[in-house]
């Protein structure tokens, strides 16, 4: 019996139901536990004929206790202590194994219910040793405090959960043993709060991930064992009164960070200037005195991020004194310095250049070490290096076409890459045999995820004897307009009379050549979200590519040979005319759990919504769904359409002037039981979307706790406010778009 790719779903707390499909197979049990209780409790004597009936039809009980395990790692902690643990003896003494309490994992279980909660730490608390309750911003802080019953923890993960500097210290008081730790650090907190117990916990520390939303030190000068410091910065520029906040902190003998036994250092910035202030209070200990052992040092800002003395030290020493294995900096830091080649590496994991004017030259001389073996390297970000794959940054035009030999230079240098993100750039390809970018990168067999502008995966550049494409004939302008019927499919197939994807394709050959890509993004070299980070919506957006109109339906419909495909992103494909690709998806790529599609075809129409429906019946385990296109009617046809996503629980819509129908999102909210978050951010008036928001709330508020509402209008003036109070695990992954490809080295944290 196959054991691998489980997944499991929980039918409805009513019926009790467990649902296991496995991945690979295609296979699916479905039991519900009384059931499964009775099988068990009628195995001591005779059985009656309806139990014998049922235990020649699930068979769930006589499996070994290995597969059940497995089968029941993947079940909700909550669920195996709240229900399955209640059905049988067999599974009341399995769902306290070891192996199913030594790691809890409550982050995205967006159904336990504070009650669950409380019963799982109160009863499994003594044996959990790794513990993550990140993103639970519903739980209250009484819940929280139950972690301090975890007394042998030794990770603990509670970004994203209502905390208060007087219930840390209550809580890390009575957990001696912990090493690793992850919190927020919001306004309020005051690190005098904390308790002499509470600090020594503290200072046995080795790994911390803290996330700022004001501007403090936090609990980092406690930490007097760090070996590994993760800061997010999302501290904004004024608070909700409009008062400007100064980036300043009060710096004593007692609240300088110890960094002697740092071994990777990891900053992640939101825009402001005041998160950039902060950062440099952090870094300035580090110029003083570099630590020796550290080998991975980044630090992702978006925009410019000026050198100061104290990063000129930093760098200087940094680049006499230690071996890195991960790097990442601002590109401020980069341009036109020398920096690179006086840095030294040592069997790297990870590079991060994204947005740096990095010519090819360089990336070969100075990263690549002149192309020898760098078999190590599992992440490379060159996003938005236009020059990265040209010899000469200075004399490179975006409509040139990319030198062949760096390509092939970093192809072999670099033959084990897992992640890869070339989005941002041009990077068009010549003509003839082996030169496409396609074709080279196919060599890279063991690449996982992969970040591709439009552009470059066109077969070659557009001629002036190639008649363009027209638009279909039945293209619906500005909405639906033509009603379709649901589950129909209207559209046309991309590979009409041919037997299968166009072989002589050099996208299509590409991704033959990745068949277990888990992750997939083609983003137009120009597009931009219309909802960015703590600014205004954008009103206007560049045009596409001249070359990315060459790539369409056909294209598209090429994802399909990608079985174990899980995440697809789709941005600023123009020649988009019916979205028939979309389909092929559905049908084949079974696996896929987020889909984010903004901007394709014409602006000002919507003409794949036909495709786009039928696509979505077949995408039984979608769980998130992003979907940017202006003039976007989300209606009743919609709606319909989605509900057939039985596993949906994220939703974010980002339309300029699109329009919504409040009785099809309420009815869809109905259907769809495990949604969560529903974003919408259209063309409609403040007021509807202020009534649609709170009837949401007011309707379904109570039986989904981790329940999350925005319906706003895009281009609203008060949208920044109301995105602030989004949580930040909904923000980051679904409302806001950006390419999430080798983003961060992998296994950052546990």
């Amino acid at each position: 019996m196959c054991t691998a790719g489980w997944t499991y779903h929980h039918a409805s707390n009513q019926m009790h139901e467990m649902q296991i499909n496995c991945s690979p197979c295609g296979l699916s049990l479905i039991f519900t536990w009384n059931n499964i209780a009775s099988l068990d409790l009628s195995s001591d004597g005779d059985s009656t004929p309806a139990a014998a009936a049922m235990a020649g039809s699930a068979h769930l009980l006589g499996f070994s206790d290995e597969i059940l395990l497995h089968i029941l790692s993947h079940v909700p902690s909550t669920d195996l202590v709240v229900n399955v643990r209640h059905t049988c003896r067999k599974l009341a003494e399995l769902c306290l194994d070891k192996s199913l309490t030594h790691t809890v994992l409550l982050e995205k279980d967006y159904e336990a219910r504070e009650d669950q909660v409380k019963q799982l730490l109160k009863e499994t608390g003594r044996e959990i040793q790794q513990l993550s309750m990140a993103g639970c911003y519903w739980l209250s802080g009484s819940a929280i405090e139950h972690v301090a019953r975890c007394r042998s923890l030794v990770k603990l993960n509670l970004s994203g959960c209502q905390l208060t500097s007087l219930r840390l210290s209550k809580m890390l008081s009575a957990l001696q043993q912990l090493r690793s730790l992850a919190i927020d650090v919001s306004p309020g907190f005051d690190a005098g709060q904390l308790s002499s117990e509470c600090k020594a916990t503290l200072s046995r520390v080795r790994e911390l991930r803290q996330t700022l939303f004001t501007p403090s030190y936090g609990v980092v000068p406690c930490c007097a064992s760090l070996e590994k410091l993760l800061l997010y910065f999302e501290i904004l520029d004024r608070t909700r009164e409009g008062a400007i906040l100064s980036g300043q902190l009060f710096v004593g003998q007692s609240n300088v960070p110890h960094y002697q036994n740092l071994r990777v250092f990891y900053a992640r910035l939101a825009p402001g200037y005041i998160n950039q202030e902060v950062v440099r209070l952090y870094l300035a200990v580090l110029s003083d005195r570099t630590p020796e052992n550290l080998h991975a040092f980044l630090i992702s800002v978006p925009g410019s991020f000026a050198e100061s003395g104290a990063t000129r030290n930093l760098l200087d020493s940094m680049a006499r004194n230690v071996v890195l294995d991960a790097l990442q900096l601002p590109k401020s830091w980069l341009n036109g310095s020398a920096l690179l080649q006086h840095m030294k590496f040592s069997n790297p994991f990870y590079f991060s250049f994204s947005r740096c004017t990095l010519s090819g030259s360089q990336l070969i001389q100075h990263i690549l070490n002149g192309g020898k073996d760098l078999r190590s390297l599992a992440g490379l970000n060159l996003s938005g290096c236009a020059h990265c794959l040209s010899p000469d940054a200075l004399l490179r035009r975006a409509e040139d076409d990319i030198d062949r030999g760096i390509l092939e230079t970093l192809v072999a240098a670099c033959c084990n890459l897992r992640h890869l993100n070339l989005s941002a750039a041009h990077h068009h390809s010549s003509e003839g045999p082996g030169r496409h970018l396609c074709q080279l990168l196919a060599r890279l067999c063991h690449l996982r995820s992969l970040s591709l502008p439009v552009c470059s995966v066109a077969d070659s550049a557009p001629r002036a004897d190639r008649k363009p494409a027209q638009p279909a004939m039945h293209a619906v302008p500005c909405g639906f307009g033509k009603k379709v019927r649901i589950g129909v499919q209207a559209c046309p197939s991309p590979f009409s009379g041919q037997a299968g994807p166009q072989p002589s394709s050099v996208f299509w050959s590409l991704l033959k050549s990745l068949p277990f890509l888990e992750r997939l993004e083609l983003i137009g070299s120009n597009f931009s979200s219309a909802m960015p980070r703590n600014e205004p919506a954008i009103r206007n957006s560049l045009p596409p590519c001249s070359r990315a109109q060459s790539v369409g339906d056909t294209e598209v419909a090429a994802i399909g040979q990608l079985a174990f495909l899980r995440h697809l992103t789709l941005a600023q494909l123009p020649s988009i005319l019916t979205g028939s690709g979309l389909v092929s998806i559905g049908l084949q790529c079974q696996q896929l759990q987020s889909l984010s599609l903004a901007n394709l075809g014409l602006m000002g129409k919507v003409v794949y919504m036909s495709a786009l429906s039928d696509m979505l019946k077949h995408c039984k385990r979608l769980k998130d769904l992003r979907l940017e296109q202006p003039y976007f009617s989300a209606n009743a046809q919609f709606f319909q359409a989605l509900s057939q996503c039985s596993a949906l629980q994220r939703l974010c819509l980002v339309s300029r002037s699109g329009t919504l129908q409040p009785e099809a999102v309420l009815a869809f909210m109905a259907r769809c039981l495990h949604v969560v978050v529903c974003h919408m951010f259209t063309g409609e008036s403040l007021a509807t979307c202020k009534s649609l928001q709170q009837t949401l709330l007011r309707s379904f508020q109570a039986e989904r706790p981790a329940l999350n509402v925005v319906i706003f209008p895009l281009l609203h003036e008060g949208l920044t406010d109301v995105i602030r109070d989004v949580p930040m695990v909904h923000l980051d992954e679904i409302t806001l778009f950006k390419s999430r490809v080798a983003e961060e080295p992998p296994n950052l944290w546990w």
